[in-house]
C-alpha cells in the first residue's frame, strides 16, 4: 500500500514491523523419486527373499546419487517391514533422503526438516506474514507446521501479502 504524500510516494509495507516469511525459501530442488516394491513382487502379490536379495546385489543403486526417494509399494500386497529396510539400506549410500511413503509424505519431510532449522528468535513478538503464493508446491502440511512454530513466540501471524492479509492469531493483549 503506497501513499501519496504532496508527491511523495510511501510504501506503508516497507515502512512497518512486518516480517515477511515466504516458505519457499525452504524448497529443496533436489530431483524426488518414488521407489516402488512392486516392482520385485513375482506377479505383484508375493515377495521372495530370494529374488529381491538378488535384485538388491545387480541393481544400479547410483541412479539415486543425490535424489531425495520415498519407498512404497502400490500393489495390494503384504509386504514383510524387512523389505522396506533392504531398500533403505541399500539407497542410503547415494540418496540424499530416504523415507517410507508417498510422494507428499516426502515433501511434508522435507519441509519439516527445514522448517525445524529455523532459528525462531527473530519472531519473538514479531508481526509475521506467511507468504501465500509461491512457484514451487509448498505442502499445506508447511504452513501448518511453521504456523504450530511460530504461535507461541509471535505477537500476530497472518497469511497472504503484506499488502493484503489474512489475521490467523493474535496474542491476546496483557
Amino acid at each position: 500500500m503506497t501513499v501519496l504524500d504532496e508527491d511523495k510516494i510511501i510504501n506503508k509495507v516497507a515502512n512497518s514491523s512486518l516480517i515477511t516469511l515466504d516458505l519457499e525459501d525452504y524448497y529443496d530442488h533436489s530431483e524426488r523419486v518414488v521407489y516402488d516394491l512392486k516392482q520385485n513382487l513375482f506377479q505383484e502379490l508375493i515377495l521372495r527373499e530370494k529374488d529381491l536379495r538378488d535384485f538388491v546385489k545387480t541393481h544400479d543403486w547410483s541412479m539415486y546419487e543425490g535424489k531425495h526417494v520415498a519407498i512404497t509399494c502400490s500393489a495390494d500386497a503384504i509386504v514383510p517391514v524387512w523389505a522396506y529396510m533392504l531398500i533403505a539400506s541399500q539407497l542410503a549410500p547415494y540418496a540424499k533422503k530416504v523415507i517410507f511413503g508417498t510422494l507428499e509424505d516426502l515433501e511434508n519431510h522435507l519441509f519439516r526438516e527445514a522448517l525445524s532449522k529455523i532459528d525462531l528468535s527473530k519472531f519473538q513478538e514479531a508481526k509475521v506474514v506467511i507468504k501465500g503464493c509461491s512457484k514451487y508446491p509448498v505442502p499445506v502440511a508447511a504452513y501448518v507446521e511453521i504456523t504450530r512454530l511460530l504461535r507461541p513466540l509471535a505477537s500476530s501471524i497472518m497469511y497472504g501479502e503484506p499488502c493484503s492479509t489474512v489475521p490467523i492469531y493474535k496474542k491476546a493483549k496483557k
